[in-house]
């Protein structure tokens, strides 16, 4: 699935909104207080309710570990969040993808190979940027070895670039659209697009860039709101909510069901006309 066709295939519709299940944090990290099975039941609850209100698919990822550590993740991060996504694989009828901080790119795609997962997010496809946990390499090469070693060709790989929380000074003098067509030559399978941080909106002039500059699918990873979803729609081709679908607009509160419906209702809207 690597041509513009991977949205359709993947989720059945030719644009996608794609909702975040941040698990609880895990057993063994700073934050970490509650049992796996504790873990395993309210991210469930959450996968339940993003299919319910028509999200298209549900993103996995361990945003409560903080502080972050770097690729190796820990075996039993990698092992405990396979077993989450299977356990939410059975219990919906949406696709679900899997992302581990920090840069852990070749154990996302080990549990998805192990939980039936259907595509990764991952950070540092292509050229080097400093994250808050330090110095991020770029991947593709190993990673898609990797992916074949397993057999897991059909599990998609969306390629985050000129990521958020990061610093690319050292690759200032390369711009965004060349960035996404770097990750295209090297065979990501989609670019995600994001804001600076956590829940601000990514610059609408950079994703005309992008969707200029390649042909793979553009995905946005943050910021998307019923209020701008209208102005993104035209260019990119999925959108992956987190922060504006939970109480408050706060990424670490609750699923909100109403601030759900406003996003799915605008989503709908704007599909119908464009």
């Amino acid at each position: 699935m690597k041509n513009n066709l991977c949205i359709e295939n993947l989720f059945g519709i030719p644009k996608a909104l794609i909702g975040m299940v941040h698990l609880e944090a895990l057993p063994g990290t700073p934050m970490g207080t509650h049992s796996v099975s504790a873990v395993i039941k309210k991210a469930i609850q959450e996968a339940k309710l993003l299919e319910s209100h028509g999200f298209h698919g549900i993103l996995i990822e361990n945003m409560h570990d903080r502080p972050y550590v770097k690729s190796p993740s820990a075996p039993e991060i990698t092992a405990m969040i396979a077993v989450v996504a299977a356990k939410i694989k059975d219990a919906v009828n949406i696709p679900i993808g899997i992302q581990i901080l920090a840069g852990a790119n070749e154990e996302a795609l080990a549990a998805a190979v192990a939980s039936g997962a259907s595509f990764v997010r991952v950070e540092g496809f292509v050229f080097a940027h400093i994250a808050d946990e330090g110095l991020i390499e770029g991947c593709a090469g190993r990673l898609l070895r990797y992916r074949k070693q397993i057999g897991a060709d059909e599990i998609c790989i969306f390629a985050d670039i000129k990521k958020k929380h990061s610093s690319h000074a050292m690759t200032g003098d390369v711009d965004i659209a060349e960035t996404a067509h770097a990750a295209e030559f090297f065979l990501a399978d989609g670019v995600i697009v994001t804001g600076s941080s956590t829940g601000k909106a990514a610059d609408l002039d950079e994703l005309k860039k992008v969707a200029q500059a390649v042909k793979i699918p553009k995905l946005i990873g943050s910021g998307i709101t019923p209020h701008n979803i209208e102005s993104f729609i035209r260019f990119a081709d999925a959108f992956i909510v987190g922060s504006y679908i939970k109480k408050g607009g706060l990424w670490s509160n609750e699923l909100d069901s109403h601030r759900m419906k406003e996003l799915v209702s605008a989503f709908n809207q704007c599909f119908v006309t464009t």
